[in-house]
């Protein structure tokens, strides 16, 4: 019975002794005591925690760094392909305007008959400015076929394989195109150079022409069709003790981007050569 009510007792004062401790902390009482408490333990787990992140983070470090050098290694990859498909479809979209405008000059020139190639290669030497193409006499593809772009007149066959040709571009030192100017009509002759600049000669002294006129292959000598775009002047000299003006011409075909030409497969040059008798014609 005594030991039942000290018991009782013993419960009764702990009650309140803890409602009493709940009293002072809500009144802010205990605050000193809790700081010297409490900091203690707060510090040791501050430290603790510091230390397990640091060395998780040293276990766990080289495993990270091979995670970032793969992903790092798959995103160059993925970086590479993405600019490999740009490059694809910024060609393809080139070929194709540039196709494009090749079609819509047939449409305008409809007596041709044309064989459309691509440009693979270009003579190395400086002294000369030819290119090759990929067809050849398989395709019908003969010397001295004419060669063309959208643009204008690039220049002829001068020799051909099976599957492909070479074309020296109007550019060459030894090109010689017969052509006249609009709107005068004066008859010139265009002369490439080693520098790959166009320019005219035997430009009669009475024409009158200038800056800004057209050049067109004008057919004489046979070895281009009439009416086919060439350039257009840039400078005139005209010297009063001169027999004939010099003018600069910008050709129409960039020829630093030739990438498809058009053969015109039904023009064949003239031959003009002097005619050789045969033995024993008087």
């Amino acid at each position: 019975m005594k030991s039942t009510s000290s018991r009782s007792f013993q419960t009764f004062v702990l009650a309140l002794i803890l409602i009493g401790l709940i009293a002072l902390a809500l009144g802010g009482y205990l605050t000193p005591l809790n700081r010297i408490v409490l900091n203690p333990l707060v510090s040791a787990q501050t430290w603790l925690s510091t230390r397990f992140r640091t060395i998780q983070s040293y276990i766990t470090s080289p495993q990270d760094m091979a995670r970032m050098r793969q992903r790092n290694l798959e995103l160059e990859a993925e970086v590479s392909r993405l600019q490999a498909e740009i490059i694809e479809l910024k060609q393809q979209i080139s070929e194709t305007r540039i196709l494009s405008a090749l079609v819509e000059f047939a449409r305008v020139h409809p007596d041709n008959r044309y064989v459309a190639a691509a440009v693979i290669g270009q003579d190395p030497s400086p002294f000369v400015k030819y290119v090759i193409i990929n067809k050849g006499s398989d395709a019908d593809l003969r010397r001295g076929m004419p060669v063309v772009t959208q643009q204008g007149l690039a220049g002829r066959v001068a020799a051909v394989t099976a599957s492909a040709a070479r074309v020296q571009l109007i550019t060459d030192p030894a090109s010689s195109v017969n052509v006249r100017m609009e709107p005068s009509g004066a008859q010139a002759v265009l002369l490439g150079s080693f520098t790959g600049d166009l320019s005219l000669e035997n430009i009669p002294q009475a024409a009158s022409v200038q800056i800004g006129d057209l050049v067109l292959t004008s057919g004489l000598g046979g070895n281009y069709p009439t009416d086919v775009l060439v350039g257009q002047l840039t400078s005139v000299r005209r010297r009063e003790t001169d027999l004939f003006q010099r003018a600069v011409v910008q050709p129409a075909v960039d020829f630093s981007s030739l990438e498809i030409v058009l053969i015109i497969t039904n023009f064949r040059p003239v031959d003009i050569g002097p005619l050789v008798p045969t033995p024993g014609t008087p």
